[in-house]
């Protein structure tokens, strides 16, 4: 790939991409692309950006390589994802006795750490069957503070130096001797752990993840933050560094209740898009605190509802009222039923019409029924999903299987259903629970591991560009068309194809006269598109080196 650059004013630089493949509903044949500063102004064919060539300011040779909106995850945690990127990650750990190991050798390599911490520890998955001990982890960590989060970041194992500075942390909801923290407990320790970050290593922490989230072709990112997730400091400071740097656009999202004008002014004056994220109101299925409506197959109780109908309903009544976008982490069955019965309390109160146009938001989304996913469509609710999910723990052989049992299990994650209501799909990762991976990410979704929830990548596509950037309520966004924001990604690919894993697709829409853009084979086992450039308002974030 070859530029031919000359100098010009960055707020009207002018590019032309020529030589490859543009995905735009504006011509699905295109190969061409120019834009102006920060905007698209021509989408068109090769012989027709001959006229364009000797006025632009820069020429970007796309050598056969595919044009793309830049991706848009809907839900990260940034920090946490940076820490992962940057220290102590335990995602994929084999066996509990490498997972001890790994925790040694961070810690003799972090001496001058107030709290170690790390992320991404499952058990599930290991043959010993459970979690370290406590005198385990005391004796890895050579008896310092530390704060391991499992990797659904809903319970967190922690060492006696840890707990010894918190007060009363042993009297919280949540802790049970020998247990991974959950509830009041976890929150209070993760409050702890986190508040010894130093300014200097957040920055470094947020720079990588986002650094690292440009490299994968995301141009967006939604920060779902809150008091029980991080702190105001750290919302404030990542969106102050976003704004400072090249990178991924940021949405900030924070997860506390509004009941009052005053409420809603402060979560704006925080710099937030709205209340909502992970405002909690269960939690989830790895850690049994996701709140069902009949027990866990593996254990004598229904979870954790952290918030009531009432206060679901006060909460979307006032963020309703001061134009706030409101939402929730619901995914439990019971969970989500007390999200959609305290919507409708609060559009008796205020209005339909009025909450479907506040769009608000429910994160993860998990276990829904009929009655729940018409409900969504009813109030124009966005689901947030993220569909990695499904692809780590899915299936009859794994945690969702163990938690619930088969048959409930495979009930998990209802894309297809969703869509074919009009539910609006936002697709993310939740970051570090599962990765940044854009194309893994509508590869999941198109390869769902229960058939009947399958949909077409072309749609998890959309879900995962546009959805998102309509979630966050700028509709122009994440597409390319004349007039739209240049915030696109380059990729290197194999042939285009229009792929519906569903045989009951209508045969038309794969057939090459249909026009439908096409988009790169995600079949499981094939190689993923490469990232070569990620731009965003029309400045390069990311180029990949010797492309």
């Amino acid at each position: 790939m070859s530029d031919s650059t000359r100098p010009g004013e960055r707020e009207n630089h002018t590019v032309l991409l020529r030589g490859g493949e543009i995905h735009s509903p504006a011509d699905p044949f295109a190969t061409a692309m120019v834009t102006e500063g920060g905007r698209i102004a021509w989408i068109g064919s090769e012989g027709a950006a001959d006229s364009f060539a000797d006025g632009v300011d820069e020429t970007v040779r796309l050598e056969g390589a595919l044009v793309t909106p830049a991706f848009t995850d809907a839900h990260v945690h940034t920090t946490a994802t940076g820490l992962a990127l940057t220290g102590l990650d335990l995602s994929g750990v084999p066996t509990l006795g490498e997972a001890l190991a790994r925790i040694a050798a961070y810690a003799s390599s972090r001496p001058h750490d107030t709290v170690l911490l790390g992320h991404g520890w499952d058990s599930t998955a290991w043959p010993e069957r459970r979690h370290p001990t406590r005198g385990e982890l005391d004796e890895a960590t050579g008896g310092r503070p530390c704060y391991l989060t499992r990797t659904d970041a809903h319970s967190a194992l922690v060492t006696t130096a840890l707990l010894d500075l918190v007060p009363g942390i042993r009297d919280m909801t949540g802790f049970d001797d020998g247990e991974p923290l959950t509830r009041d407990a976890h929150h209070a320790a993760r409050r702890r752990a986190h508040g010894t970050l130093t300014p200097a290593r957040r920055a470094e922490a947020q720079r990588a993840a986002l650094e690292h989230a440009a490299s994968l072709g995301i141009g967006a990112l939604h920060e779902c933050a809150g008091p029980d997730i991080s702190s105001e400091d750290d919302l404030t400071a990542l969106l102050a560094l976003a704004a400072e740097i090249d990178g991924p656009h940021v949405r900030g999202y924070w997860a506390e209740p509004v009941t009052s004008p005053a409420d809603a002014a402060r979560v704006r004056a925080l710099g937030a898009v709205g209340a909502a994220g992970d405002l909690f109101v269960d939690g989830s299925l790895g850690s049994h605190t996701a709140h069902l409506s009949a027990p866990y197959a593996d254990a004598e109780h229904t979870g954790a509802g952290y918030l009531d109908t009432a206060a679901v309903a006060a909460h979307v009544a006032a963020c309703t009222r001061a134009g706030l976008q409101a939402g929730f982490h619901a995914i439990g069955d019971a969970a989500v039923a007390t999200v959609t019965a305290g919507v409708r309390a609060a559009a008796e109160e205020v209005g339909t019409d009025r909450v479907r146009a506040a769009r608000h938001r429910v994160e993860h989304a998990e276990m829904l029924t009929g009655q729940t996913i018409a409900d969504f469509a009813e109030f124009a609710l966005t689901a947030s999903v993220q569909p990695a999910f499904d692809a780590a723990w899915g299936g009859e052989d794994r945690m969702y299987a163990t938690r619930l049992g088969p048959a409930r299990a495979a009930t998990l994650n209802p894309f297809a259903a969703l869509l074919r209501s009009g539910v609006p799909l936002a697709l993310g990762s939740d970051s570090p629970v599962t990765p940044l991976d854009p194309w893994g990410t509508i590869r999941a979704a198109a390869f769902h591991r229960t058939p009947e929830h399958r949909i077409s990548v072309r749609g998890a596509f959309t879900a995962h560009t546009r959805g998102g950037r309509r979630a966050a309520g700028e509709d122009e966004a994440g597409v390319l068309v004349p007039g739209a924001p240049a915030d696109y990604a380059l990729w290197r690919t194999g042939a285009l194809i229009v792929q519906a894993p569903d045989t009951r697709v209508a045969n038309w829409s794969t057939d090459p006269r249909s026009g439908t853009p096409g988009l790169p084979d995600l079949t499981p086992g094939a190689q993923l598109p490469v990232c070569l450039r990620t731009v965003v308002g029309g400045r390069t974030v990311f180029r990949r080196p010797n492309e």
